[in-house]
């Protein structure tokens, strides 16, 4: 998928907020990716989890669909798979991935880590089932968490998909090391090679500007894009909500530093 780029200013694809869920409007999000298209929101997916903070209700998944068929393509959505939607994913079972498309989900990252509740024990033997399911929905950019867990299950997509380390057109892999967890990255890796790579762990408004600046040295030209969740976080009147201002201070952040400019009319 990836090409090699000469070394020159990072291209940010996208400036991931995970995390939406009941305590936000859709509405609210639909107006942020009206101004900001380059923002991609991030909807968690966890059965057992279902109407707790940050795993939204199918009810208002479905509202936000809705405002997305709306956006004229201005609203971009990510699935993040855990728990028993992983599960499925392993055994090859797509009867919840094929939902996805219709509800506006270009992108759908697996989060295949016992953290988000997910069974670890057979990813290896994993594999065939999960490469055969993503090659059915080439319209969907599959996600793989690159970290030394997940390691049986993307090393041997890179061994299945294709000569050199190459993943297939629709797959590129979060590198993440804190597993979802929001924990400050120890490194930030070079993009290889051969596939396209996203940036997460302990990102947020507080540090967005100087993480960047550091990716930005690594990718050399390459397009990348960075994911938050925990940091977007807050507590208001009691309750842990999905916070907007917190957004937008890094979608400030991102302005700032010339990546995207702010509509003409803000």
């Amino acid at each position: 998928m990836a090409e090699a780029a000469p070394d020159g200013p990072m291209k940010l694809r996208a400036l991931g907020f995970c995390g939406a869920d009941d305590s936000v409007s859709p509405r609210l999000l639909g107006l942020l990716c009206q101004a900001y298209p380059f923002i991609e929101i991030g909807v968690l997916f966890r059965p057992d989890k279902e109407g707790e903070p940050r795993y939204a209700t199918e009810g208002w998944v479905r509202r936000l669909g809705e405002v997305v068929a709306r956006s004229r393509g201005k609203m971009g959505l990510a699935a993040h798979l855990c728990g028993e939607r992983v599960n499925e994913v392993l055994r090859g079972d797509d009867a919840f991935v094929s939902t996805l498309p219709a509800l506006g989900f270009r992108r759908v990252q697996i989060n295949a880590t016992a953290v988000n509740g997910v069974d670890t024990s057979s990813m290896a033997a994993s594999v065939p089932p999960v490469f055969d399911l993503m090659a059915r929905y080439p319209e969907i950019e599959f996600i793989l968490q690159k970290n030394e867990e997940t390691e049986p299950l993307w090393r041997g997509i890179l061994e299945t998909g294709g000569d050199h380390g190459t993943l297939p057109e629709n797959v590129t892999m979060l590198l993440d090391e804190s597993k979802g967890t929001g924990v400050m990255a120890s490194s930030w890796p070079n993009p290889p090679e051969g596939y396209d790579v996203g940036y997460a762990g302990g990102i947020g408004p507080a540090n967005i500007k100087s993480i960047l600046e550091i990716i930005s040295g690594k990718a050399r030209g390459r397009a990348v894009w960075i994911d938050m969740e925990s940091s977007l976080r807050s507590d208001k009147n009691g309750e842990d909500v999905f916070d907007t201002d917190k957004c937008i201070k890094c979608i400030e952040a991102v302005c700032d530093m010339k990546l995207f400019d702010h509509p003409d009319y803000l």
